[in-house]
C-alpha cells in the first residue's frame, strides 16, 4: 500500500505533536495528494442538490445526541455510494475501507441487493412475525444451512446489541446461572446489558453491569502470555475458581476483536476456552457482528478459525449490507427455554431486510466472496507487513481477510501508543481520498475493513 507509505513519510515519527503538517511539509504533501489516483471506476455520481456540509453538522448537533462522535476534524457529508466507494457533496470519490463500520458485505447499492429489497417493497413493507411471510422462514432456512453443527434455530432482531442481550439472556434462561464472562478489550453492545459486556472505559456508562466477569484478553501483539493460549485458559479457570460460585451462565467472544483493533484470539484459545466454561455449566457464544460472512476468507465464521462449534451464534452488520438486520441463532434444546414466556421483536426478520438478508447470502456466494477476501487481504496483509521493515510507527499488522489492523507505536519496545500520529494520519489518508476506520482503547489503531468488493488494486493505492 504505497499511499500508506507516502503518509507516514509525511506524519512521521511527531514527537508528540497533533499535526503532521508544517510550513515545510506543506508542498510535498500537496504533490503527493496530486500523485494519488484511485482505480479507475466506471461510475458517475449524481449531481448533489441538498444540504452542505456545514448545515448538515449545525442541524445534527441541534437535534441529535451529544454522544454522537463523527471522524475528521471537518466531517465528510457522504452523499452517495456505490460498491467500494462513496461520494461527498462535491461528487469527490473516496475509498471506503470501513464500509459503514464493518456493515458494507457486498458493496455499497449492489444491483442484486438493492433490486431484492425494491422489489419486496413494492409487495409489502412490514407485518411482524404474527402472520406467515415465505421471506421470513426462507432466510431463516438459507441462515440456518451457513451455520455448522446442531445450530438451526433463527431468532431475528435489528442490531448487534440486541442480538447479544438476546443471546446472554438465552444463556441465563438455559444454564439457570447467572455468570458472563468477556473478554477484556471486547465490545459487545452499548445497551443497559451489553454495556456490561463490553470492557473498554470509552463505551461504559457508570450503572449496574449484572453479574459480568472480565477476563485477561489472550492478545498474541500486548497479552501478557503473548500467543500461549494455555496460560490464558488456565486464567480463565482460576477466575472461575476464585471469583464465581464455580458455575457460569456462558463466555462470549468475538474471534477478531472489533472496536478493539482488530485482535486475533491467540490460536487454539476458544477450543480450550470452551471446554472450561462447559464444565462449568455455561453456554459459549460466538459474536460473528463483525468478523462473520465470509470477512475472514479462511472461513466463513470467524470461530471456524478456532476450530470450535459454539452453542449460540450472534450476527449482525454485514448480514443485512445496511439494512437494521441482525440474528441469533441456536440450537433446539437452547432454544426450547424461549418458550416459556412470549418472546417478540417487532421489526425482527420483517420482509424487505429478510428479501435484502436472502439477497445478501446469493451474492456472497455468486461472487466467490469468501475466497475473493482470502486472496486480497493476503495480498493487503503482506504489503503492509513489509512497510515495519521501513516504519518504526508500525507496531503490529494483523487480522485475517478483509478484517486488517495497523497498530502504531511510538516505541516498539515499549509499545507506546501512538495516539497523536494516529489521528494525524487519519486525517491525512482522508485528504487524500481513503476512508478507514480507527480503533483499540487508545485509538491507535487502523481498522482496514472495507466492502468485500475491495481490489487488489484498491490495496495497492
Amino acid at each position: 500500500m504505497a499511499m500508506v507509505k507516502r503518509s507516514i513519510g509525511v506524519c512521521k515519527r511527531l514527537s508528540g505533536s497533533s499535526s503532521c503538517l508544517s510550513t515545510s511539509t506543506a508542498t510535498s504533501d500537496n504533490d503527493i495528494a496530486r500523485r494519488l489516483q484511485l482505480p479507475p471506476f466506471d461510475y458517475k455520481p449524481r449531481p448533489y442538490k441538498g444540504p452542505l456540509a456545514d448545515e448538515v453538522f449545525a442541524k445534527r448537533k441541534k437535534f441529535l445526541g451529544p454522544s454522537l462522535f463523527h471522524f475528521y476534524q471537518k466531517p465528510l457529508n457522504i452523499v452517495e455510494g456505490k460498491m467500494q466507494y462513496l461520494f461527498d457533496e462535491n461528487g469527490r470519490r473516496y475509498l471506503d475501507a470501513f464500509a459503514g463500520i464493518v456493515t458494507i458485505s457486498c458493496g455499497h447499492c449492489h444491483p442484486e441487493v438493492l433490486n431484492a429489497i425494491m422489489e419486496q417493497s413494492k409487495l409489502l413493507q412490514h407485518t411482524t412475525t404474527i402472520y406467515l411471510h415465505h421471506a421470513i422462514a426462507d432466510f431463516a432456512e438459507a441462515l440456518a444451512s451457513k451455520v455448522p453443527g446442531n445450530l438451526k434455530v433463527v431468532y431475528f432482531v435489528n442490531s448487534g446489541s440486541e442480538a447479544n442481550d438476546l443471546a446472554m439472556l438465552m444463556a441465563r434462561l438455559y444454564t439457570g446461572n447467572m455468570g458472563m464472562i468477556s473478554l477484556r478489550n471486547a465490545y459487545h453492545g452499548g445497551s443497559s446489558s451489553t454495556i456490561g459486556l463490553t470492557a473498554m472505559n470509552t463505551w461504559k456508562y457508570p450503572i449496574p453491569e449484572g453479574e459480568v466477569h472480565h477476563i485477561m484478553n489472550p492478545d498474541p501483539y500486548r497479552g501478557i502470555f503473548g500467543s500461549d493460549a494455555n496460560r490464558y485458559a488456565r486464567e480463565l479457570q482460576d477466575h472461575i475458581d476464585y471469583g464465581t460460585s464455580g458455575k457460569v451462565a456462558g463466555f462470549i467472544a468475538e474471534t477478531i476483536q472489533g472496536a478493539g483493533g482488530a485482535v486475533e484470539l491467540a490460536p487454539g484459545y476458544l477450543k480450550l476456552v470452551y471446554d472450561i466454561v462447559h464444565k462449568a455449566g455455561g453456554v459459549c457464544i460466538a459474536d460473528e457482528v463483525q468478523c462473520g460472512f465470509a470477512r475472514t476468507g479462511s472461513h466463513f465464521w470467524g470461530f471456524e478459525t478456532q476450530g470450535v462449534i459454539p452453542d449460540i451464534v450472534t450476527m449482525a452488520k454485514g448480514i443485512g449490507n445496511g439494512l437494521p438486520l441482525a440474528a441469533v441463532v441456536t440450537t433446539p434444546e437452547i432454544a426450547s427455554v424461549m418458550a416459556q414466556k412470549l418472546q417478540f421483536n417487532t421489526f425482527g426478520g420483517n420482509p424487505v431486510c429478510s428479501a435484502g438478508g436472502l439477497a445478501v447470502l446469493r451474492v456472497l456466494d455468486k461472487e466467490k466472496r469468501q475466497s475473493h477476501c482470502a486472496d486480497v487481504g493476503s495480498h493487503l496483509i503482506q504489503r503492509l507487513r513489509s512497510l515495519m521493515q521501513i516504519h518504526d510507527i508500525i507496531g503490529d499488522v494483523r487480522g485475517r481477510g478483509l478484517m486488517v489492523g495497523i497498530e502504531f507505536v511510538t516505541d516498539r519496545k515499549e509499545k507506546t501508543p501512538a495516539k497523536a500520529e494516529t489521528t494525524a494520519l487519519h486525517e491525512r489518508f482522508r485528504e487524500l481520498g481513503i476512508l478507514v476506520g480507527k480503533g483499540g482503547l487508545h485509538g491507535n489503531v487502523f481498522r482496514i475493513k472495507p466492502p468485500m468488493c475491495f481490489t487488489k488494486d484498491d490495496a495497492g493505492i
